[in-house]
């Protein structure tokens, strides 16, 4: 009650702020005429002035109001486009590092060139942040025309540029790309071996576009680097042939939680058909051998009974492509993980893939956090306001719009059926089209948009179909999706950042109309009758009411349905907006409708009927924030236990760049050397111990194997008086002495470089170990709950326990490789290009993965490589990760390394390759 009065009084804290920025706004009208005065020679050496303004002290809010006065004249003259009052105050929220709400069609694409010509004169760099490819290199080469006439340079990063084409981009003033090329070029930076070889520069500022979309829908989602693991994919065909023998007594599935598990019957029905098909050898099903049985039935048992053909994902090209729940699209290259993919391959029949193990990985939230100064711009971001600034520390901002909405939203219509629901649907799409008001349906899924477009098709109603099957098109279907009398299928939200304008895109329509035509005279004329024909169906659409917003079913997040709504009512066009719902809805059917169908049955409510009432809306929007609420608890969780990761992540980072920028490692590989001759000395020799009770076998041996020296230790410890000080000096003594011998055989700058390398190969090589070790330990860890311990202490405990053994372990594997080390005798740069030229060789491929194993995805094969360490039992080896298969001698072992882990071994002792002469140092 008082906060509703002293709102009422002061107004809210929205409010206040867009009051605050009115004489910023003003500051910049006021500019607005001088700086249309100067000539195109002026206004771009208006770029120098200021950033020697920047050199001199000044700050750059001290330059904003004239920052943005200069862009918004240079985008008049190179686009024609004007920013309004409204475009200036977003560009001012998001200079400050804040999120602006801003509704579709408000022009948020414009807006960004304020901040971001405006945070570029330091030379940074800005990254502008989109959601595809598409996106990107339209904005950049749109949008770019305003920043290269003011003297600025822009880049672009989209999949398959060479590194070369990567690093100029990021050298660019201006960078666009999407968020998943951003990331994953930061992974594969800090696998580099050196300085130069990185793409990136130090991270200064970002804007993220539909930043909803990317921090809070894809943020449980984390970026992995993987390379391949043993190759389990007929297993994963076998399983997949007994799921379809199961009952449904046999398991027990939770569509809210998205979970699916067996029942004690179905338990003792797998182990019986594993048995029957050979599979399960020995003991019972649960027993610690048949525990990659267990996992691999699991999957096959979710991805039969959860994921949906044509929902979940589609089969194309003999592949099986994820749909995003969230926009649609298909998500090409990206792979469900932890074997789930390889079960839906089974499952589906197509070529089954290689899993893949861990190299590298981190999830958006913790990326983007990375920036020093974050912003964001999307039309919906306001119901997750509370997430933004709990876990990004982003204040949102509503913007208020340049001309008043005018669309009405009518009330949900409720209907006991799908069947009903899609017949009123349909009437009311043929009553549209009768008037040429165009309609834009939305579903959530493809299965739901062929329904109903096979309903359209039956009733003979011409229409446009937009989903996964037809990505290639979007843009082009949603541009003409405001012609009048036109009907468009939508897939959720896909088509996002290309608007509908009533009457068609004239755009799109002057591009594919002067296609091929060369003669000016004629151009001219078709310019004037597409542009007549496009202003004629503007009017008529307009006079028919504007876009009319369609939905097949409500979203489980209300971010999702704003959406889907924000398409109707640009920048005050009238428009129109209906959900039809039925209890066959998952939404419906997830939160209670089967207590809602008998109150309809008693109530008399009648074949077709449907109740729209305003209360069904708001319990419906109550069950949205439930749905939302418990997702951002899932994903506040799921961050907990990744920042205990990523402190780690950012230890080993930096340590590979302190390696990097250092002019030798010596001194840090001697400490390590020493280190580990202290460890092994006080486990032998205890401290307090009798000469008896040492345990100098053991300290022979070791010898041997760390520090490749036979020393006579069982004799010193004969020598009156002698202790384990003097052991420890005699030992450290001789392994200095060794690498002495080593420098003075091999060369000093071949050395450094061979220590170098190695370093970074085997600190790489235990990282890897390290991260498929917190796997492990993420997928057991809520099961301490049982125990009544907090499962998330208990997890970093047990990581930091982890990580210190990662860390002496790297002491122990760098000091043993290079105390054997031996080196054929080349110049250290014929040494370093052959080790990168194997490196490139070295496969290695790009995921998305959900550590909660709910809606995680995975990305594309990269032929970058990374290297690694490996070594022979007799004298390790710089060597890198296997290169590919092939042209392997029996008698030659140079070539062993070419030998695929699992094939055996050439020496013919019987064993695998990785467990002869391939097994790792």
């Amino acid at each position: 009650m008082l906060g509703a009065i002293a709102k009422a009084l002061f107004g809210s804290q929205n409010d206040r702020i867009l009051k605050g920025l009115q004489k910023p706004v003003a500051a910049v009208n006021a500019l607005e005429a001088e700086i249309s005065a100067l000539s195109d020679d002026d206004l771009r050496a208006k770029t120098d002035a200021f950033r020697k303004r920047l050199e001199a002290g000044e700050s750059l809010d001290d330059l904003q109001a004239e920052a943005f006065a200069v862009v918004r004249e240079a985008a008049k003259r190179t686009l024609g486009q004007r920013h309004f009052d409204v475009q200036l105050i977003g560009g001012m929220v998001l200079h400050q590092g804040k999120i602006a709400e801003m509704k579709t069609g408000e022009g948020k694409t414009l807006v960004a060139t304020l901040p971001v010509y405006l945070n570029a004169l330091s030379g940074k760099g800005v990254h502008v942040v989109t959601v595809n490819d598409y996106l990107a290199q339209r904005d950049s080469a749109w949008m770019g025309q305003i920043y290269r006439f003011l003297g600025l340079t822009v880049g672009c990063i989209v999949h398959g540029l060479t590194d070369e084409e990567r690093r100029a981009a990021y050298a660019c003033d201006v960078t666009y790309g999407t968020n998943n090329e951003f990331g994953f070029d930061y992974l594969r930076d800090n696998m580099k071996f050196r300085l130069e070889d990185m793409v990136q520069r130090d991270f200064n500022y970002a804007i993220v576009d539909e930043v909803d979309s990317i921090l809070i829908d894809e943020a449980r989602t984390p970026l992995i680097i993987s390379g391949p693991a043993d190759d389990s994919s007929e297993l994963y065909r076998q399983v997949d042939k007994l799921i379809p023998l199961l009952k449904p007594e046999h398991y027990e599935k939770d569509e809210k939680q998205r979970t699916v598990t067996t029942t004690d019957d179905g338990a003792a029905e797998i182990e019986r058909l594993l048995a029957e098909a050979g599979l399960l050898k020995e003991g019972a099903l649960y027993d610690i051998q048949n525990i990659s049985l267990v996992h691999h039935a699991n999957q096959a048992l979710r991805a039969h009974k959860l994921f949906s053909r044509d929902t979940d994902y589609i089969v194309k090209d003999d592949k099986v492509v994820i749909i995003d729940e969230f926009t649609g699209r298909a998500m090409e290259g990206r792979r469900y993980s932890d074997g789930l993919h390889q079960a839906l391959e089974a499952k589906e029949g197509v070529t089954v893939q290689n899993e893949n193990q861990t190299l590298a990985s981190i999830t958006f939230q913790n990326y983007f956090r990375l920036y020093p100064k974050l912003a964001g711009m999307t039309g919906t971001a306001m119901t997750e306001a509370a997430e933004f600034a709990e876990i990004y520390g982003l204040e949102v901002v509503e913007i208020p719009t340049n001309v008043p909405v005018r669309r009405k939203d009518d009330d949900d219509e409720v209907y006991r059926s799908a069947r009903e629901k899609y017949e009123a649907l349909a009437e009311l799409i043929e009553d549209c089209r009768q008037r040429g008001q165009p309609v834009l349906v939305g579903t959530v899924s493809i299965e739901k948009s062929e329904t109903v477009s096979a309903l359209l098709k039956q009733k003979g109603i011409p229409h446009q179909v937009l989903n996964a099957r037809f990505h290639e098109q979007e843009a082009g279907i949603i541009a003409q999706a405001g012609v009048p009398g036109s009907v468009t299928i939508a897939t959720n939200m896909a088509g996002r950042g290309t608007d509908i304008q009533l009457g068609g895109n004239l755009d799109m329509r002057l591009a594919v109309a002067l296609a091929g035509v060369e003669d000016e005279a004629r151009r001219a004329e078709v310019t004037a009758a597409v542009k007549a024909e496009v202003e004629a169906g503007k009017a008529k659409a307009l006079a028919a009411g504007g876009l009319y917003v369609i939905a097949t079913e409500r979203h489980e997040s209300r971010r999702i349905d704003n959406q889907l709504r924000g398409r109707s009512g640009r920048q005050g066009d009238p428009g129109a907006s209906k959900f039809f719902l039925s209890l066959d809805d998952d939404l419906m059917r997830i939160f209670g409708s089967e207590r809602m169908d008998g109150m309809l049955q008693k109530l008399g409510l009648k074949e077709g009927e449907a109740i729209v009432h305003p209360w069904i809306n708001k319990a419906l929007e109550k069950a949205q924030q439930k749905v939302e609420a418990r997702n951002f608890e899932i994903r506040k969780q799921l961050l907990k236990f990744d920042d205990v990761m990523n402190d780690q992540r950012k230890v080993v980072y930096e340590q590979r760049k302190e390696i990097m920028r250092a002019p030798d490692v010596h001194e840090m590989i001697a400490d390590m050397r020493h280190e580990v001759i202290e460890d092994l000395v006080a486990r032998c020799i205890p401290q307090g111990a009798y000469a008896e009770q040492w345990d100098l076998d053991a300290l022979h041996e070791e010898c041997l194997r760390l520090l490749a020296l036979d020393l006579p230790v069982r004799d010193w410890a004969k020598e009156e008086g002698i202790a384990d000080r003097e052991i420890l000096e005699r030992i450290r003594d001789a392994s200095n002495r060794r690498m002495a011998e080593k420098v003075a055989n091999y060369g000093r700058d071949l050395m450094r470089m061979a220590e170098r390398s190695l370093l970074l190969q085997l600190l790489d090589q235990q990282w890897k170990d390290h991260l498929l070790s917190l796997d492990h330990l993420r997928q057991g860890i809520n099961l301490r709950a049982y125990a009544q311990k907090d499962p998330l202490n208990e997890y970093k405990r047990e990581a930091f326990s982890l990580f210190e053994a990662m860390l002496a372990n790297l002491r122990q594997v760098v000091t043993s490789v290079l105390s054997h080390l031996e080196i054929r005798m080349q110049a250290p740069e014929e040494l370093e290009a052959r080790m990168a030229a194997e490196r490139a060789q070295a496969e290695m491929h790009e995921t998305r993965m959900d550590p909660a194993l709910a809606s995680d995805q995975a990305a594309a094969v990269d032929d970058e490589g990374a290297l690694a360490a490996t070594g022979t039992d007799g004298g390790a080896t710089v060597a890198t990760r296997r290169p590919a298969a092939g042209g392997v001698d029996p008698n030659d072992p140079s070539t062993w390394g070419k030998t695929p882990r699992n094939a055996p071994c050439p020496c013919g002792s019987g064993k695998k390759y990785k467990q002869c002469h391939g097994r790792l140092a």
